[in-house]
């Protein structure tokens, strides 16, 4: 007697990727609350903190099926991402689909089976862990000396970005640098260990998308109609294009440092 199976009902869903929140500092997942929209999209947050793009305006064949055409990373979604509670900064985020569907590339960056990670920088209140190196920056245009807000800090050292921040309104950044040791050996041949590290303070401001505050307006904490809303990943990639500016700085653990920066503005 042979056994007859028929399928009497099919249900498949399809996702066009996903992404997650990342705290800058600590990479792990941003629990906190967030308000993400994905503009022509529709998303759904799971319990494990990833933001899941069910459907998009722009990619419409792949709720259905999954099509050969567009090729991975042809179209951009934009999201923008508020913390209610403000321990973060806002941010917008280019988000790169389609991902590739083949489980055999599931290692790879643009897989489908690995969510995007979208960076959200402390703002001044967030919390800080212990021997962390801490870099507190206000940034000013020169001459007016308007606060500069949007605009994208990074901390290099050994080659490679140790840390990234973002200013606030009153162009007011903090910078954490986990990871730095409380003695490391040291290059002077007279001297065995050392208890700071040398780095390099980077500087980048895009006049065209940052806001720009009075020093009044600071003082009097009138802050402005529209709110700093920049994407740092596009910072950092035009950097050598914008108005830019570096400074060295000693950075040590459990060290908390106040930093001041003009920039020249075009």
């Amino acid at each position: 007697m042979s056994l007859v199976i028929r399928e009497l009902e099919r249900l498949e869903r399809r996702i066009v990727g996903a992404f997650r929140c990342v705290d800058a500092t600590t990479r792990v997942t941003v629990d906190v609350p967030l308000q993400v929209e994905v503009a022509d999209a529709r998303i759904q947050r799971n319990r494990s903190g990833i933001f899941v793009i069910l459907a998009a305006d722009a990619l419409p064949a792949f709720t259905d099926s999954f099509p050969t055409q567009p090729a991975a990373g042809a179209v951009s979604l934009t999201a923008t991402i508020r913390d209610p509670s403000g321990r973060y900064l806002p941010r917008v985020a280019s988000l790169a689909l389609p991902r590739d569907p083949s489980p055999l590339h599931a290692a790879n960056g643009d897989s489908l089976f690995r969510p995007i990670e979208v960076e959200m920088h402390p703002a001044g209140v967030a919390p800080l862990g212990v021997n962390w190196s801490v870099l507190r920056v206000n940034v000013t245009a020169d001459g007016s000396g308007d606060a500069l807000g949007g605009a994208l800090l990074r901390v290099l050292g050994g080659g490679k970005v140790l840390a990234r921040g973002m200013t606030d309104w009153r162009g007011e950044a903090l910078v954490p640098v986990p990871g730095v040791p409380v003695t490391t050996w040291s290059d002077d041949e007279n001297v065995v260990v050392i208890t700071e590290i040398a780095a390099q303070l980077e500087l980048v401001f895009d006049p065209a998308a940052g806001v720009r505050t009075t020093a009044a307006n600071v003082l009097a904490a009138r802050a402005p109609a529209v709110m700093p809303l920049v994407n740092p990943d596009v910072l950092e990639a035009n950097r050598a294009a914008l108005p830019n500016a570096a400074q060295s700085v000693q950075l040590a653990a459990g060290r908390s440092q106040s930093i001041s920066f003009l920039l020249a503005l075009p």
